[in-house]
C-alpha cells in the first residue's frame, strides 16, 4: 500500500502570544507554515538540497511575498539539509518581529519533526 503523507499540527505560547506550525511531509518535499495567532500563509520560501555528493548548502528562492524573506528562507534551508527533500516554508508574523521570532518558530519546526523537545527529556 502506498504510504501517505504525515501531517502534524504544533502550537506554542510564549508572551501571551500563539505560535502555530502545520507540518505536511510528502515522500519528495516538505511543506511548513508557521504563523502567529492562526494559520495563515505568509512569505513563501523554497528550497532544494544539494544532490549527495555536491557540498554545499541548498539553493533557495521567495516565491511570494517578501515581509519575512529572511527567515523562510532560513527555515526552508534548514529542512532541506535535514531531510535531503525539496521544502516549502511560510512564515507569516501578525505583531513579533521576525528576528524575535525565528528561535521560537525553530522549537516549533524540532517539536513537529520529532514530536517533544529532546531537551525536555534529559531533565532529572
Amino acid at each position: 500500500m502506498m504510504e501517505r503523507a504525515r501531517i502534524v499540527k504544533e502550537e506554542i505560547v510564549e508572551q501571551s502570544k500563539h505560535f502555530l506550525a502545520v507540518y505536511l511531509e510528502a515522500k519528495n518535499a516538505c511543506l511548513v507554515l508557521l504563523s502567529e495567532r492562526e494559520d495563515k500563509l505568509g512569505t513563501l520560501a523554497i528550497a532544494v538540497p544539494k544532490p549527495k555528493d555536491m557540498l554545499g548548502s541548498p539553493s533557495s528562492s521567495i516565491l511570494l511575498g517578501d515581509k519575512n524573506a529572511i527567515s523562510a528562507r532560513m527555515f526552508a534551508e534548514y529542512l532541506a539539509s535535514r531531510k535531503h527533500k525539496i521544502c516549502l516554508v511560510s512564515v507569516y508574523l501578525e505583531t513579533m518581529g521576525e528576528i524575535e521570532a525565528q528561535s521560537i518558530f525553530m522549537k516549533l519546526i524540532e517539536k513537529a519533526l520529532y514530536g517533544k523537545q529532546q531537551k525536555e527529556g534529559a531533565k532529572v
